[in-house]
């Protein structure tokens, strides 16, 4: 049992330093649970269960199914037809905004939402004339209330209702949620939830993004770029590009070199300088300064960052905003190590992170998740970077190629893989054959099936009905999202094996001995909330379950109302970026600083506690 303890701690550290990605920290622990079998009675087969799990499967199955949906276009067309009522006034466009994320949201991962929804929402800000800092974070947290709706709305959702389903022969109260099992108390926080961002939440949002901005414009880079000539009888005459850094003995970074007015796709490596040529490069102003010294060279900064951007043969390479999510190849990588020039013949301007635009040479600068990039590249970049789960774009392409003839047969799928779940067919069954004297109806109970195989031939059917090619499976899923699941889950199988969750159950118990059960289920709930903050959502949903429901039978509450509580708080993190991956998506493109999540997320938080807490009580008693 203390042995479980000190590898719980080390997990949490480890989650909240973030000095290993969750994903890897997840598997170290299962591996480290293995190795230490003697004590924490966790066995190989036990260890690696988590890759078996009917939660982790489940979550992997509807990935796919979601980037099925994607894939068609539907979230998008949806999104601008119903925004397009929004207009210039911005109560529609919160609503249009939480009309289309949130519902979408309870039958397509959250996640995969936000994603999409992301550029037209930020279209529907610059059309209207509006911050999109004021429609983001509404558009991530509507998604959070959104996939309280159902069972399929997020993958904590689904994990928490594996872990109580494991649970239920200790806790004969425990089951497997049903697939609208909390969609009554999931409705009232929704509804609360947008009534607060539509009333007082916007208003407590600064305007970090200014409307309709060029983002040349946003990001400043006309403070940055700088023009240099080289004259003829220059020294540099037959030199690589980088000669002018080495001249500068300063960072400077070649975005283009121009020469007889044209722009050669790429400045390589192997390029050699001529007389006469022209050089883009991005740099601060003592290493301009350092050049501008140098007599065979003209130096100056371009009037107009735009113009210097659209130099002859580059007038078919926008300039986009990509988001880098938590799955990048580029997150830990630096611009340089990566290759990102090579790789996708794009060049990077600019980079938001944390709120704050770069102004350091970006080369040699470590990528994190949520941060911004501006890219120069050519249309056919463009369209690699949107359809990659590499990059989240902030706006949609000229012409994006989704396959609408597919809508149809997307949704007959995913109303398929709800129906026969969510469908009572003992109960119809039943019905049918009592009406008809038909006794043979009452075999439609057989029709009843779980989520886990519903799911998986929703899979094999958007193949077959061509919505999704076999080879658009594997990049479909989030698999440190997988990676995860499976590493967390023998964690809490840990905690119940060896009786710590009992344990600390009966602690929290005995130092709330003299509060009433409301308030207990009302602090679960709250600490549930901070620890997702700096763990991830469905980490949190392992540690917390087993300590609620030990927790509730020592007091002689329901446990199955502190299961929801736990799930409920787990699934909508407001207070930062990092707690939850939506609210990593907007970060950057509404150039939000942290504190705008605590100052809108703090109260909504509370509100959504005591909302929750009090639905719980009324919905099915303590």
């Amino acid at each position: 049992m203390v042995v479980v303890g000190l590898v719980v701690v080390g997990a949490v550290v480890l989650f909240v330093t973030e000095w290993l990605p969750v994903d890897v920290t997840a598997i170290a622990v299962m591996v480290t649970l293995i190795l230490l079998e003697p004590w924490t009675g966790i066995s190989p087969s036990q260890g690696i269960s988590g890759f078996s799990s009917p939660a982790t499967i489940t979550v992997l199955a509807m990935l796919i199914l979601s980037a099925g949906i994607s894939r068609t276009g539907l979230v998008q067309i949806l999104g601008r037809r119903i925004a397009a009522f929004a207009g210039d006034r911005l109560d529609k466009q919160l609503l249009a905004t939480i009309g289309v994320a949130g519902p979408a949201s309870g039958f397509v991962n959250n996640t995969p939402v936000v994603a999409v929804l992301i550029p037209v929402v930020t279209e529907v800000a610059n059309e209207g004339h509006t911050s999109p800092s004021k429609l983001l974070i509404p558009l991530s947290y509507a998604s959070q209330f959104g996939g309280m709706l159902t069972l399929i709305g997020t993958s904590t959702n689904i994990l928490a209702s594996d872990t109580a389903a494991r649970l239920s022969g200790q806790y004969p109260s425990l089951r497997a949620f049903g697939f609208f099992e909390f969609t009554a108390l999931g409705v009232v926080v929704f509804l609360v939830g947008s009534a607060y961002l539509l009333t007082v939440g916007h208003r407590l949002l600064p305007e970090r993004v200014p409307p309709a901005e060029d983002p040349v414009d946003s990001y400043g880079v006309a403070d940055y770029l700088a023009e240099v000539d080289v004259k003829p009888g220059s020294d540099l005459v037959g030199r690589r590009p980088s000669a002018v850094a080495e001249r500068a003995g300063n960072p400077v970074e070649v975005v283009r070199l121009v020469r007889d007015g044209e722009a050669p796709v790429n400045p390589a490596v192997d390029d050699r300088l001529e007389a006469g040529d022209t050089l883009l490069v991005r740099t601060g102003d003592e290493a301009l300064a350092a050049l501008a010294a140098a007599d065979e060279l003209a130096v100056a900064r371009p009037a107009d960052a735009d113009e210097a951007l659209a130099t002859p043969g580059s007038e078919d390479r926008p300039v986009v905003e990509v988001v880098v999510p938590t799955t990048s190849f580029l997150v830990g990588e630096t611009i340089r190590s990566s290759s990102f020039r090579r790789r996708y013949d794009a060049t990077v301007l600019a980079l938001r992170t944390r709120g704050d635009t770069v102004s350091e040479p970006l080369r040699d600068l470590t990528i994190q998740a949520g941060d911004t990039l501006l890219v120069q590249a050519p249309p056919r970049t463009l369209d690699r970077l949107g359809r990659s789960r590499e990059f989240v774009p902030v706006r949609e392409p000229a012409e994006p190629d989704y396959r609408t003839e597919k809508i149809p047969h997307a949704v007959a799928i995913m109303a398929g893989v709800v129906g026969f779940v969510a469908v009572p067919w003992a109960a119809l069954g039943g019905w049918l054959a009592a009406l008809t004297g038909v006794g043979g109806l009452a075999m439609l109970a057989g029709l009843q099936q779980d989520i886990l195989v519903t799911a998986l031939a929703g899979v094999v059917a958007m193949v077959l009905a061509g919505v999704l090619d076999a080879g658009e499976l594997y990049d479909s899923v989030d698999w440190n999202v997988i990676f995860l699941l499976a590493g967390v889950i023998p964690l809490g199988i840990a905690l119940e094996e060896t009786g710590a969750a009992t344990l600390l159950g009966a602690g929290v118990a005995a130092a709330a001995a003299h509060l009433p059960a409301l308030v207990v289920l009302w602090l679960f709930y709250i600490v549930t909330g901070l620890i997702t903050e700096v763990i991830s959502n469905n980490a949190s949903v392992v540690l917390m379950i087993p300590v609620a429901a030990a927790a509730a039978t020592a007091i002689g509450a329901e446990p199955f109302s502190f299961v929801l509580a736990v799930t409920f708080a787990a699934s909508t993190a407001f207070l930062g970026p990092v707690g939850y991956q939506t609210n990593l998506f907007v970060y950057g493109p509404g150039g939000y600083k942290f504190v705008d999540y605590v100052r809108i997320g703090a109260p909504l938080q509370l509100l959504l506690s005591a909302v929750t807490v009090g639905g719980l009580v009324l919905f099915r008693g303590i």
